[in-house]
């Protein structure tokens, strides 16, 4: 999927390692505005390259006052008010708004964490038709807090405590939230967030899954052309079962699958699986059993990472043996590889300094397609790869009226 070829003006989020992260760009793609998340640490070229309408700044562990914090690119101010580029800043990404356009952020005398009330103390278009004394209650989490503002800000509410909860330059078009306007416990956070896209920014609803689909298979049919190949291994998870639809439906019978059964399944899991792909799907699937290898290497293995190496050795011998069997009948080497990858994995493939995120490359290891053998050269197509879990299994029905 390319995200220039979604019919809607992308709203890009910069990741500063937020536990929420994945959440906002989430919920801003059930608003129907396209979303990507990206390192906050990217480069302004990686950022611009994508063209957004909007940017908005994540909240994360940070403190401003960190000399190694992280923080936009140079430039990244200029870019935004050049371009007509809305910003808006989410607890620490208000902070860094502040401290970058030339406020001050001291540490907190009252640090607040959790449900808070704030109060609207100017007319914005933040807060849709609320005026001037109305309240809502929001979820903060911060010890730093805003002790001036930039020239050219209001502030447009306050917490309880006297806390700067948000600002806004309407001229400059750099906004900002001290609290998560995207989580249930910040109950009027989502229209926030809509009245912030649609109100003031102007965004398009255009991101629905049924175009998303119907683009990836444009997509699809268009990389692998008219004579290539394709293989994919199943697992039987509705990952690779979506990735593998979506590619059947664009080349047909060039795709190839593989189901191996390791031994691991629950009873009659293998039978029930491969019906599904034949009588439901009509995927063309060839059944590997490997029972016996799977179980005899782990027999005696407790660890469990090295059980989960083991089981990763085993699939790419199989999937090796599997493709130069295919390339002897076709008479052709099979040109791609289908991954049901999905987008928190591209996210976390790269997270931004500091955000702690390390372990999902362990826990994932045997899934991981990183060790096939160099010699299989297989171009990857990846038609997940820019879709949230709950996306993916909401598509398993569109698929089956495309």
């Amino acid at each position: 999927m390319d995200p220039k070829a979604v019919k809607s003006e992308l709203v890009l989020i910069l990741d500063y390692g937020s536990q929420y992260t994945h959440l906002i760009t989430r919920r801003i793609r059930s608003l129907s505005a396209f979303s990507l998340c990206i390192s906050g640490t990217s480069s302004l070229k990686s950022i611009t390259d994508l063209n957004p309408k909007v940017v908005i700044l994540s909240g994360g562990p940070h403190s401003v006052h960190t000399p190694d914090s992280p923080s936009f690119p140079a430039g990244f101010v200029e870019w935004a008010e050049a371009n007509g580029v809305f910003v808006l800043g989410v607890c620490y990404g208000l902070q860094l708004i502040v401290q970058r356009l030339g406020g001050e952020v001291r540490v907190g005398e009252k640090q607040e964490y959790g449900r808070m009330e704030i109060e609207v103390e100017i007319n914005s278009g933040l807060f849709g038709s609320k005026k001037v004394g109305d309240k809502q209650v929001v979820w903060m989490s911060h010890g730093d807090e805003v002790a001036k503002l930039p020239d050219g800000f209001e502030v447009v509410a306050r917490s309880q405590q006297g806390s700067v909860a948000a600002i806004e330059s309407p001229i400059r078009r750099f906004y900002g939230l001290q609290y998560h306007p995207e989580v249930t416990h910040s109950p009027e956070g989502m229209e926030t967030l809509r009245y912030f896209l649609f109100d003031i920014c102007k965004v398009s609803a255009g991101w629905s899954m049924e175009n998303v689909l119907d683009e990836e298979i444009k997509v699809i049919k268009s990389t692998v052309g008219t004579e290539d190949h394709v293989i994919c291994a199943l697992s039987g998870g509705v990952d690779s079962t979506v990735a593998a639809t979506l590619v059947h439906k664009a080349i047909g019978d060039r795709l190839h699958c593989i189901f191996v059964d390791n031994g691991l399944l629950r009873y009659k899991e293998r039978e029930r699986v491969m019906e599904t792909f034949e009588r439901d799907l009509h995927l063309p699937v060839t059944c590997v059993d490997a029972t016996d290898k799977f179980l005899s290497e782990l027999k005696g293995v407790v660890d469990p990472e090295k059980k989960r190496k083991i089981i990763g050795k085993e699939f790419i011998s199989i999937f090796d043996a599997f493709a130069h069997d295919l390339e002897e009948k076709l008479g052709r080497k099979p040109s791609y590889l289908v991954q049901g990858t999905l987008y928190p994995d591209v996210i976390e493939s790269c997270p931004p300094p500091g955000s702690g995120r390390t372990h999902s490359h362990t826990i994932k290891s045997h899934h991981n397609v990183g060790g096939l053998p160099k010699d299989m050269k297989l171009k990857l197509i990846e038609p997940l790869k820019l879709l949230f879990k709950d996306e993916v299994s909401a598509s398993t029905f569109l698929l089956c009226c495309i």
